[in-house]
């Protein structure tokens, strides 16, 4: 089955993963699971991270791991932090620990100044897939989507991207997504890796992951990427 929201670039580059077992098995487990349940991000952003950037236009990969599960109330309306883009959530709520030391390393490493919101659809347009490799949580429950089946779908998008273009900047930060670097073609693109972001872990901000990626990009003869947020 085919969603019917994604890019049409993706539907033709993804196409033969659509008709897999497994992808029959994500579609039953979401829709069985929307039935009793809240899910994070809303059904329209499932696949926000695809539509904002094509494959034809992805210049940055930035892997993480499963959607934000709480939400906020703003003006009496409920806001999910999760918008379909990793580490990224809504304006009007607040900026996450992680997406803060994210802009730490910004501002101390490329002077980028921190912006007043956490969110990062600018990015996306300018070409950073922001892909979570879960895709899907129920509200309150962390994780609790993750025996869906889509770390298949997002590997297999790591992969095929990988394989049909070149010159991808691939950032990897904390132990799950490093372990997504045997999906990548490593004399065709540039690995990234780094301590996960998150306060609870140490290392990231010094890294130079930022620089790393300017360099990086410059040394495949492309145009660094513009980490202003606006």
């Amino acid at each position: 089955m085919i969603p019917k929201t994604l890019h049409t670039e993706w539907i033709e580059l993804l196409a033969d993963e659509f008709e897999k077992p497994y992808f029959s098995e994500i579609i039953r487990h979401y829709t069985l699971a929307k039935a009793h349940s809240v899910i994070f991000p809303p059904s329209d952003k499932t696949f926000h991270a695809l539509n904002l950037t094509p494959p034809s236009r992805v210049r940055v990969v930035i892997l993480g791991q499963d959607p934000y599960h709480e939400s906020k109330m703003l003006n009496g309306i409920e806001i999910p932090q999760a918008m379909g883009l990793s580490f990224s959530v809504p304006r009007g709520v607040a900026i996450p620990p992680s997406l803060r030391n994210i802009y730490k390393e910004l501002e101390s490493t490329l002077a980028i100044p921190p912006p007043n919101h956490g969110d990062l659809t600018q990015w996306a347009h300018r070409g950073a897939l922001l892909l979570n490799a879960i895709l899907s949580v129920e509200k309150h429950k962390a994780a609790s989507h993750r025996h869906f089946g889509w770390e298949n779908f997002s590997d297999a998008i790591i992969s095929t991207l990988s394989t049909h273009y070149q010159g991808i900047v691939f950032m990897l930060w904390g132990n799950y997504a490093r372990k997504k670097a045997a999906l990548i073609d490593s004399s065709k693109h540039c690995i990234i890796q780094a301590p996960h972001p998150s306060p609870l872990a140490r290392g990231f901000v010094g890294s130079g992951v930022f620089v790393q990626a300017q360099n990086a990009l410059q040394a495949m003869g492309k145009e660094p990427f513009d980490w202003h947020l606006v």
